[in-house]
């Protein structure tokens, strides 16, 4: 995951009503609840941080898009902290785009003291892979459930808790983030197929806990 296209998008997804708010969102300020400091990686439009300072904890944000306005600006593979650095890492609807997600995972855990907080929309099948890329170039690959908690054991942490969650947003509001428009559009719609009713795009999420330590 690089800077661009994002720094071009960050406005966007600053407004977005689908990243501002969420059962995902209120779930991973929960998660937090008894730290004191958190990093949010891959911040995009800065709500986890705002809302975990909300919370009352000391944030640090990164993103790899200078136009993110975050703290710090890095790739997630290569985090520019020391080890045990923070009580909690959270990483929110982003890992889909990483390079490297296994290396990711590895780089949060290590900064971690106590905690992992990791939220990102699931493997849906492949038309949703297709519709994804059509949609934003960017996209690299949603994960199963599987893979998800394999990327975590293999970084050492011991997973506490995994929920799959319905997140529907507004499928105009969806497309029109990354550009997409015209014919292009309308290929994505039908390769959703059912998951999209009534101007609705109802999309599956995964919200991982886990902890650094036995």
């Amino acid at each position: 995951m690089t800077g661009e296209p994002w720094s071009g998008r960050a406005q966007a997804y600053v407004e977005s009503d689908a990243h501002r708010e969420g059962e995902d969102l209120d779930l991973l300020v929960e998660w937090a609840a008894g730290a004191a400091t958190a990093l949010d990686v891959a911040a995009g439009g800065g709500h986890v941080g705002r809302r975990l300072r909300e919370a009352g904890l000391e944030v640090v944000t990164c993103d790899p898009a200078p136009g993110m306005r975050a703290d710090v600006t890095c790739r997630a593979e290569s985090l520019p902290f020391g080890d045990d650095a923070f009580d909690v890492v959270a990483c929110r609807t982003a890992a889909h785009h990483f390079d490297d997600v296994r290396a990711a995972v590895v780089e949060m855990a290590r900064v971690a003291r106590d905690r992992v907080l990791i939220v990102d929309t699931l493997h849906m099948g492949d038309d949703v892979e297709e519709a994804e890329v059509l949609r934003d170039p960017s996209h690299v690959r949603n994960y199963t459930e599987a893979e998800w908690r394999g990327f975590v054991e293999e970084a050492g942490l011991r997973i506490e808790e995994v929920r799959v969650l319905a997140h529907t947003i507004d499928f105009t509001a969806w497309l029109a983030r990354t550009g997409c428009t015209g014919e292009t559009a309308a290929q994505v719609e039908v390769l959703l197929g059912e998951r999209v009713k009534a101007g609705q795009l109802t999309l599956d999420k995964l919200a991982l806990r886990a902890r650094k330590g036995i």
